[in-house]
């Protein structure tokens, strides 16, 4: 049988199911990765679970998120996480050495692997030619542990490239092509992958900015078959030992076909509130600017912040342009550094900031109210950026670049005729300056043993959640509407990040964007009846941060009511013990208001034997079908109170998996 590429890697680690789309499918998992904003809990999930070292092949936990130390909140996760990674067998890369994605690419990324990745851009390392997953961070704990990683088996997307891309344009307008087209949900529980004449003119690193945002599609994944430009790219990286060529077969076929003449390709940009919010450039050029900010995992190249440089080269930045850069790893700042680039950069007006994610995620650079931000990063979901009713555009480097010399935005085919300059032409290093010194290897296991691990103040234990109740009657805490994301019900930002391994107090922070009285409110039911929430279509969009679940669970929310939900946040509801519901009747999401009171009964045998499930309206006595999607393993998981007691309660060897299993 003729496969493409996803289908190889799929079929080399199935270790349960079959390769049936919609059926649950169980993978060998080769790398795990964390960040440490979702990594101090996947290090206190490891210690619950008792286990003594990672079973996988590669296990890397990055510190690029919560970089901003305004108090002792954050180096104390910090030196938790490094006292972590000595005590379980981890990589440890420092705070400095880069954003996880590329540096992942650069270091760790190896063509045929898997690797599930506590970070919903994961995916980027499907430039590679991996299967690269984002999960929530209790999945990842199960993976370090040995566990398969379990997901629906998706429809691989075949999207075919042809031409090349003319001046002004890069990757990142290929991507905010297909959002233009299918928005925040055109690819739930599908793979795309990319294929065709059009792959040879884009080099692995673009590749990454293509696959880094088909999270922002809703894609599960993103494959790219490892050909002569990955191993071009391994080779600059000085790994070329590693590369496995792997290419669909001739005559493989795909679930569902695209295609794109790169040759047809302008320059793109994503509207205030959402990725999906996609028009030309040229439609809203004129529009003034206030910031523009270079970096993050979805620009993270060395030609991205190489072609701003060339671009803004003996000019300054626009009087009222704040111009800030964040670069995306060390090795790629000191590529930067000798080619000349950074000089060019500062001379230039820009403010060159630590190498780490930052602005992407509100740690720093906030916009002023009232202002239009431009930034090369993936999500400018509303408050995302640390400001709220912000107003935040995404564009490629060169569209960034533009808007920095001129002050509007300004389609970047117009330099030509406003400066006179051409699209440049860059000499990029054909070896990297390769700098692994900010990288810690794991300890021999003898040593890790006696590690013991670092604790802070905030540092709080895992939260303890009950088995699903059979019987629940309670009021409706919050109404919501159609693609609400987890930074909504979760933010990110310098204000709620450090308390991310402090659950009572993460949690204050609750829903806060959407409606700042549901903390309070919710954490008046904990304790008798929980209550629910009810949501319209792509609920929980965004983010794998399995906070979004955690806190509300532990303000007692039971039940989520939705029409659809985003893939990873359904499943990390489901990790802790939320039990998640759509609408048989999207109309009946309209009919239920905040404060009803909603009751299900007879819930534990209705999920065992496949029963309907109906919820009544107590309020407006009314009735609802609704269903659930949860195969018999997650239902059993769910009945225990989530996969942490689920994995605890089985015989030891079962929950840690046989060493060398990764």
């Amino acid at each position: 049988m003729a496969y493409n590429v996803a289908q190889k890697l799929i079929a080399s680690h199935l270790v349960t199911g079959g390769m049936i789309p919609g059926s649950e499918i169980g993978l060998r998992v080769d790398q795990t990765l964390t960040q440490d904003a979702t990594g101090t809990l996947v290090m206190l999930e490891l210690e619950a679970l008792g286990l003594d070292r990672t079973r996988a092949e590669v296990s890397v936990q990055y510190v690029d998120h919560n970089l901003l130390q305004a108090d002792s909140r954050n180096a104390e996760d910090h030196d938790f996480l490094r006292s972590a990674c000595r005590r379980f067998g981890l990589w440890y890369s420092k705070a400095g050495n880069g954003v996880s994605h590329p540096t992942h690419m650069q270091r760790f990324g190896v063509p045929g692997k898997t690797l599930v990745g506590a970070d919903s851009h994961t995916p980027a390392a499907g430039s590679l030619g991996m299967l690269a997953i984002g999960v929530g961070g209790t999945e990842v704990a199960a993976a370090i542990a040995g566990e398969p990683l379990y997901l629906k088996m998706p429809e691989i997307w075949g999207v075919r490239l042809t031409g090349s891309l003319p001046p002004w344009t890069s990757a990142k307008d290929v991507i905010l092509e297909m959002l233009r087209r299918h928005g925040v949900k055109g690819g739930k529980n599908r793979i795309l992958e990319y294929f065709g004449p059009g792959l040879a003119t884009l080099t692995a690193m673009d590749r990454h900015v293509i696959a880094n945002m088909g999270a922002e599609l809703g894609a599960t994944s993103t494959v790219f078959p490892a050909d002569d430009q990955v191993w071009a790219f391994l080779r600059s990286e000085q790994r070329e030992g590693g590369f496995t060529e792997l290419l669909a077969d001739a005559d493989a076929t795909y679930d569902v076909t695209e295609e794109i003449d790169l040759s047809a390709i302008e320059p793109l940009i994503a509207l205030p509130s959402s990725p999906g919010n996609v028009v030309p450039v040229r439609e809203v050029a004129g529009r003034p600017v206030a910031q523009v900010v270079i970096g993050s995992s979805a620009n993270p190249g060395l030609r991205d912040f190489a072609i701003v440089a060339a671009i803004v080269k003996g000019r300054q930045s626009h009087p009222g342009v704040s111009f800030d850069v964040n670069p995306s790893s060390r090795q790629i700042l000191q590529d930067l550094t000798k080619m000349g680039a950074t000089f060019d950069l500062i001379r230039a007006g820009a403010r060159l900031h630590q190498t780490g994610c930052m602005g992407c995620i509100g740690m720093g650079q906030a916009p002023a109210h009232g202002t239009n931000s431009l930034r090369t990063m993936p999500r400018n979901f509303p408050g995302r950026s640390g400001t709220e009713e912000d107003s935040v555009y995404l564009c490629s480097p060169e569209t960034a670049a533009a808007a920095a010399l001129t002050g509007t935005i300004t389609d970047p085919r117009d330099l030509t005729g406003l400066f006179g300059l051409e699209y440049p032409a860059l000499d990029l290093p054909a070896v990297s300056n390769v700098n692994t010194s900010m990288l810690e290897e794991p300890l021999p296991p003898e040593e890790a043993a006696r590690v013991t691990l670092v604790k802070g103040e905030n540092i709080a234990s895992l939260p303890v959640f009950e088995p699903l109740a059979d019987r629940i009657e309670a009021p409706v805490a919050l109404a919501l509407g159609d693609d609400v994301s987890t930074d909504e019900i979760l933010q990110a930002g310098a204000r709620a990040l450090p308390y991310r391994s402090n659950i009572p107090k993460l949690a204050e922070f609750t829903f806060a964007q959407i409606d700042e009285t549901y903390p309070e409110r919710a954490r008046g039911t904990r304790d008798t009846s929980g209550h629910m929430v009810v949501a319209g279509a792509n609920y929980g969009q965004g983010s794998s941060r399995e906070h979004a679940a955690i806190t509300p669970r532990f303000l007692g929310l039971r039940v989520v009511l939705a029409v659809s939900f985003a893939r990873i946040h359904w499943q990390n509801l489901a990790n802790f013990g939320v039990l998640a519901l759509e609408f048989a009747d999207a109309g009946d999401h309209d009919r239920i208001r905040q404060g009803d009171v909603l009751l299900l009964t007879g819930l534990r045998d209705a999920l065992v034997t496949g029963n309907n499930i109906h919820v009544r309206n107590r309020t407006r006595n009314e009735d609802y079908a609704v269903r659930h999607n949860l195969s018999p393993r997650q239902i059993e998981m769910l009945l225990a109170g989530g996969l942490i007691p689920w994995l605890r309660d089985r015989t030891p060897q079962e929950a840690r998996g046989p060493a060398g299993t990764g």
